[in-house]
């Protein structure tokens, strides 16, 4: 009998997903615990005959680089998400074998609820949970797991207990809980503990495979980026510091837990889903008496923060709602608010709407020019582009789309008051579409809360009505019908 060896099934062959040029190795720092990580993790899937059952969730870190090399079915999830997803997955499908891969700056920090909670549910699941003290990939700021008097990005002089407060120990914190089954503390500092580590993967796939609960794997790893030390100095750091701060060990083991049986997600039609909403699937009451013509309105409006184009998209939603129909309002901007992007997807509809997300509007409003540059293209065959000329100068315009020049700032500052651009806008998309009344919008402006822009705003949608108006263009087409 001859020994192969060969890398496990359960890897790629070639890892075709890295942007690496060598497609044989991982990408991973020298010395970095995470390629001996993946290795026995792989081994483990390999042994215990379940490549065809698992799903590998990685959040954000280093860890998100498994989806390169694991051979497997893999979720990616937002920060500190994985167990929420993992959750998920292993409910709608029963069968799956779950493994949850997380960094400590992940699961320790953004993440501490989600794992928390996981585990006192006792989710059929296994967490490996790499604790190497540092945020590794976004440069080496202090983590929950950081050591006292360590120095990083963040703790330049080393972390304090009156500022930053002790280190988290997540395996002594989570095996207080009575739910999980299994919970181990390990190492990778030499061959030795290596071998532990190993057999503790092991134990805990073999406690999802049995259906007994929920197991985590916390692993001692070194960084020597992270760390700025040498790959073999970072061997004997992790030895010299973290050990005696984070002890390895068994913290939880019920060896006599009793396998869960735990009920499938039950994935709903559209029937049931209004049946549990104690909604009727047929023709609604409210929407007697709009036109059975009106078509259904999808809506990108977009410009800089403070252009209003979001209130622009809120007034429009909720002067449809008050008609009966039925709207949805779904806004997107940077956390600079004013001076950065901001826009928004509206739905108009006399039917019920299935998303807020609007992939391919019907009509768009660009209120500058990376507005029109951005979604333009994305315009349904037949739609409409509405543009604020007074910002843009040079559009270019897909030719199975009408362009609707219009310069509302200009309007607005003929009005005296730019901030009513919007409203200038408002008037001329109820013109061009239909959308909604303007008497019923005129009933939301009189309602605002600064008096004195009252008529200011009714004359600039008056002013944004003519204009429009003014083109002569056909609208029939516009909307879905």
């Amino acid at each position: 009998m001859k020994d192969v060896f060969k890398k496990p099934d359960s890897f790629f062959d070639e890892f075709s997903r890295s942007a690496g040029v060598d497609k044989e190795a991982t990408h991973y720092c020298p010395g970095c615990g995470h390629g001996n990580l993946h290795k026995l993790v792989a081994e483990a899937i390999d042994d215990l005959g379940i490549v065809d059952r698992t799903v590998f969730v990685s959040p954000v870190g280093c860890s998100v680089f498994g989806y390169y090399y694991f051979h497997v079915g893999n979720v990616q999830a937002a920060h500190g998400r994985a167990p929420a997803v993992a959750t998920g997955v292993r409910r709608a499908l029963p069968q799956s074998i779950v493994i949850s891969y997380q960094g400590d700056g992940d699961l320790a920090a953004i993440g501490a609820n989600e794992i928390l909670q996981a585990a006192n549910r006792g989710e059929l699941m296994t967490v490996i949970f790499v604790n190497n003290a540092i945020y590794g990939m976004t440069g080496g700021q202090m983590a929950p797991t950081t050591l006292l008097g360590q120095k990083t990005t963040t703790t330049p002089y080393g972390r304090k207990i009156a500022n930053e407060g002790y280190p988290l120990r997540v395996s002594e914190l989570l095996s207080t809980l009575t739910a999980p089954v299994y919970i181990e503390r390990c190492t990778l500092e030499d061959s030795k503990t290596i071998m532990k580590t190993r057999k503790a993967i092991r134990k805990a796939l073999e406690y999802q495979i049995s259906g007994k609960g929920f197991s985590l794997v916390e692993v001692l790893s070194p960084c020597p980026t992270g760390w700025e030390i040498e790959p073999l100095a970072s061997r004997e750091w992790l030895t010299k510091n973290m050990v005696s701060v984070f002890p390895p060990g068994v913290y939880k083991e019920r060896t006599d837990a009793e396998p869960r049986t735990m009920e499938p997600l039950k994935v709903l039609n559209a029937q049931e889903v209004l049946g549990a909403l104690n909604m009727s699937a047929g023709p609604d009451q409210r929407v007697a008496s709009i036109p059975p013509d009106f078509p259904t309105h999808e809506l990108v409006l977009a410009g800089f923060g403070g252009q209003g184009v979001l209130l622009l998209g809120q007034l429009l939603t909720k002067s449809s709602m008050t008609e009966g129909k039925f709207v949805s309002w779904l806004p997107s901007y940077g956390p600079e608010m004013r001076g950065g992007t901001a826009n928004c997807h509206v739905v108009v509809s006399r039917r019920r709407i299935g998303s807020p997300f609007v992939p391919r509007p019907t009509l768009l409003i660009a209120m500058n020019q990376p507005s029109l540059e951005k979604f333009a293209d994305s315009v349904r065959p037949g739609g409409m582009v509405v543009y604020d000329s007074s910002f843009v100068k040079t559009a270019s315009i897909p030719s199975h789309v009408t362009p609707v020049p219009i310069p509302f700032s200009e309007i607005a500052n003929q009005l005296g008051n730019a901030k009513t651009a919007n409203m200038v806008a408002a008037g001329a998309i109820i013109a061009l579409t239909g959308i909604t009344e303007e008497e019923s919008f005129t009933a939301l402006i009189k309602k605002l809360r600064k008096k004195e822009l009252i008529e200011t705003n009714l004359k600039a949608l008056a002013a944004g009505r003519e204009s429009a108006l003014a083109l002569g263009i056909q609208v029939a087409g516009v909307g879905i019908h």
